[in-house]
């Protein structure tokens, strides 16, 4: 039995520029990474590369004015509302100027006491005093009267402010209905991310005439800018003070062709995805990490599907309680391998939480790598695809 299951490595890489070969900077970047290290590429390993290194060598950015000339053309009227974006400097104050830019005014409409994934716009324990005067939609003077100044506690930031601040045609309200934008005006973007498709039919089933996603901005070229087909400007990130990243495109191409360049240098095809954030929470501030679309929006074949696993600690303690020692091994042993002889089938999984592969996969790369100056945007896991009875 092997003494060291799942581990991950950081791989270092050279500076990415727009228009690098990046998929042979990472075959070589691996081979000289496991040369130097004594590691050994296996074809059950796995080779992740964060999103923000191939939108960068994509030339995937936009500026604020390309947003801008998009929001013209969608909103012709010039006065729409922008339902649920979430609270973010590097997420969405670029876009919200953009917005701003190509509009004659901007009715904003921010959820409380916290945004889609959790950033928090009022002290939670304060929430009563709005549900106290029984109403639903409030304006920035109103909220402030009743909740008071508030900043974020991570970054220092009050959203409310930040945000009004972008430009004398936005105007602050706040609800958690997000139909209430229906009595400002009948036209709608929606800034949600993972509730986007919703939040869309409820708006539409509403009256609403004009009702797009931050999804449909940017999804086609704009004056030679770059784009998104799939996800827009959503999943985008600060670049400069008047460009945006956006979220790569034609991601599964470029993973088959890293597979191809690894499997010329190290004869074996290990699977491989593109990751973004991690789809974990924050424990003392309840953020939820995912502010892209997807943990992956794209992989291998052997990544599609998600863990079918007895769950050892169930069966220790209950199926095999009688036993002890050595025979207790080799039974939990056994029963791992008569559950891979029948394709994964178990009757012993209870506790374990059935999560897509390059959801669990793609959340380890990002805890690995981090978005600050570690310098390892690709990550190298092997054993992930072993378990206890692997030799």
């Amino acid at each position: 039995m092997r003494s060291i299951g799942t581990q991950a490595f950081g791989i270092r890489l050279p500076i990415i520029s727009r228009g690098d070969d990046l998929a042979s900077i990472v075959a070589d970047s691996l081979y000289q990474a496991t040369a130097a290290n004594s590691l050994t590429l296996r074809p059950t390993d796995v080779v992740g590369i964060t999103e923000a290194m191939l939108a960068k060598a994509q030339g995937n950015f936009v500026r604020i004015d390309d947003i801008a000339a998009d929001i013209r053309a969608k909103f012709p009227g010039g006065t729409f509302g922008l339902v649920f974006p979430i609270l973010s400097r590097n997420r969405f104050l670029n876009i919200l100027k953009g917005i701003s830019r190509g509009a004659k005014k901007v009715h904003v409409l921010l959820q409380y006491p916290g945004d889609e994934v959790g950033n928090p716009i009022m002290e939670r324990s304060d929430a009563d005093r709005l549900f106290d005067t029984g109403k639903n939609f409030f304006s920035a003077k109103e909220f402030r009267a009743l909740t008071g100044e508030f900043r974020h506690p991570f970054t220092g930031v009050d959203y409310i402010s930040l945000y009004q601040e972008v430009g004398d045609n936005i105007e602050i309200h706040l609800s958690n209905d997000p139909r209430r934008i229906l009595e400002l005006t009948e036209h709608v973007l929606v800034g949600e991310i993972h509730s986007r498709e919703q939040t869309r039919q409820r708006l539409l089933r509403a009256g609403a005439k004009t009702v797009y996603t931050l999804a449909d901005v940017l999804s086609a070229s704009v004056n030679g800018s770059g784009f998104n087909p799939d996800y827009g400007i959503l999943g985008s990130n600060l670049s400069t003070d008047d460009e945006l990243k956006l979220f790569p495109r034609d991601c599964d191409n470029f993973v088959r062709l890293v597979r191809d360049k690894i499997a010329e240098k190290f004869g074996v095809t290990p699977e491989v995805l593109i990751y973004g954030d991690g789809a974990f929470k924050d424990p003392q501030a309840g953020i939820w990490e995912l502010a892209d679309p997807v943990v992956s929006p794209g992989f291998t074949s052997g990544l599609i599907g998600r863990p079918n696993e007895i769950k050892i600690k169930y069966v220790a303690e209950n199926l095999l309680h009688n036993m002890s020692g050595q025979e207790k091994t080799d039974a939990v042993t056994e029963m791992i391998r008569a559950k891979n002889r029948e394709h994964g089938k178990s009757c012993a999984s209870e506790g374990t939480t059935p999560r897509n592969y390059v959801d669990l996969l793609g959340s380890l790369c990002d805890l690995i790598s981090g978005s600050g100056d570690k310098g390892t945007p690709v990550v190298l896991i092997q054993g992930y695809f072993d378990d206890y009875s692997s030799l």
